[in-house]
C-alpha cells in the first residue's frame, strides 16, 4: 500500500475512469442470514482496508467500521509486520450494522462489487498475501450465506473469471493502529486515497442508491 503511493500520482487521470467502467450491479443474494437483536458484525477483507472502510461508512445500516487485520495472531497484528506478506493477516474491516435496516447479504453485495473476487493476493494496486479477498465468517450462517452468494454469482457469470475468495471462520479481528482509522475521511486528497478509493464510494452510490448514505460513519465521532 505505502509503496503505491509512489505511483498514484502518475495514475490519477487514468484510474477513476477505469474503475467506473468496470463497475456492474450485482443480483442480490437469494439466502441470507436471519436478523437477530440490534447489532450484527461482519468481517471482510478486500485490499487496502482505508478503502473499505472509508465505502462501508458510507452504507446505510451501518453502525461502525474498523479497519484492522484478521487470518493471523494476535503477537502479529501490527502494520509494519502484516506487511511482509508472512504473518497470515489479510488488512480488513470489522462491520457492526443493525441487520432490521440492512442484512448480511447486502453487505456482501457491496463487497462483491467493490474489489476484483477474481484476483488472488491482488488488489489493485497492491500485492501480496494481506490484500487478498478474504471473508471471515462470525458463525455458520454467515458462511453459508457467503458460500451461498458465491456460488450464485458463479451460476450468473457476474464476472470474467472465476471467483478465489476464500471463505473461513473467524478466529479473531484485531483493530489497526489509530493513524489508520477514518483514514479516507481525514486524508481525500491524498493520492492514494484519490485515485484508488474515493471511486469506490461512487460506485457504491451509483450502483446501490438506495444503500447509500452521504455523510459516513466516522470512528472519531462515536
Amino acid at each position: 500500500m505505502k509503496y503505491a503511493l509512489l505511483f498514484a500520482v502518475l495514475l490519477f487521470s487514468a484510474a477513476p475512469a477505469a474503475a467506473e467502467e468496470t463497475a456492474r450491479a450485482l443480483p442480490v443474494p437469494a439466502l441470507d442470514v436471519p436478523a437477530a437483536g440490534t447489532r450484527q458484525t461482519a468481517v471482510l477483507a478486500g485490499g487496502c482496508f482505508w478503502g473499505m472502510q472509508g465505502a462501508f461508512q458510507h452504507v446505510k445500516g451501518v453502525k461502525q467500521v474498523t479497519a484492522g487485520y484478521s487470518g493471523g495472531s494476535a503477537g502479529t497484528a501490527h502494520y509494519e509486520t502484516v506487511g511482509t506478506g508472512t504473518t497470515g493477516h489479510a488488512e480488513a474491516v470489522e462491520i457492526v450494522f443493525d441487520p432490521h435496516e440492512i442484512g448480511y447479504g447486502r453487505l456482501l453485495q457491496v463487497y462483491f462489487s467493490l474489489m476484483d473476487p477474481t484476483t488472488r493476493d491482488y488488489q489493485s494496486p497492491d500485492d501480496g498475501p494481506q490484500y487478498r479477498s478474504e471473508i471471515f465468517a462470525a458463525d455458520a450462517a454467515q458462511q453459508r450465506a457467503a458460500a451461498a452468494y458465491i456460488a450464485q454469482l458463479e451460476r450468473a457469470h457476474a464476472f470474467a473469471a472465476p471467483i478465489v475468495t476464500r471463505v473461513s471462520l473467524l478466529h479473531g479481528f484485531y483493530a489497526a493502529e489509530a493513524y489508520h482509522q477514518d483514514y479516507l475521511i481525514r486524508h481525500p486528497d491524498q493520492p492514494y486515497i484519490a485515485v484508488y478509493d474515493l471511486p469506490k464510494i461512487a460506485k457504491l452510490q451509483r450502483l446501490y442508491p438506495d444503500l447509500y448514505r452521504a455523510e459516513p460513519v466516522s470512528l472519531a465521532l462515536r
